[in-house]
């Protein structure tokens, strides 16, 4: 995969956008462009974050995410998937296996809600998580 004029990266190994930060986040697929805008409205703030994007769900690079967590102490995961069994779930998992001692904050999860996905374009619209969803995550591990 190619990621600028001089550095290649595998397929699997997670994408970073890191510079000195105070929380980590999680985008998964869909919700990339809203968490970044997030991300801007943060800094605005003066709340610094690390973004990481696995680009692959398997192998899912776990040590990239545990080197971020290490930084920061803290992780927010952000998808458009349902709360139960889903990546998010299954990364908040590790974390808490493998590096519940890096974590100074509990892990938070920004996802559509464990109920039918709403068939009418206005419901649909307030289902997935949104730019203001994971400001307000961001904001509650200060």
């Amino acid at each position: 995969m190619f990621a600028g004029r001089d550095h290649l990266i595998s397929d699997w190994q997670s994408g970073c956008e890191a510079r000195r930060r105070r929380r980590n986040l999680i985008a998964i697929a869909g919700v990339i462009r809203p968490t970044m805008e997030a991300v801007d409205t943060l800094a605005e703030e003066g709340i610094s974050v690390e973004v990481i994007d696995p680009r692959t769900l398997k192998p899912l690079d776990h040590e990239a995410i545990k080197t971020s967590v290490a930084k920061t102490g803290r992780l927010v995961i952000v998808e458009n998937a349902h709360r139960v069994c889903n990546v998010g779930s299954e990364i908040a998992a590790v974390m808490a296996e493998e590096a519940f001692d890096l974590l100074k904050r509990p892990i938070l999860r920004v996802s559509a809600p464990d109920i039918h996905v709403p068939f009418s374009p206005a419901l649909e619209k307030d289902f997935l998580p949104t730019k203001d969803h994971t400001i307000a995550a961001g904001r509650r591990l200060l």
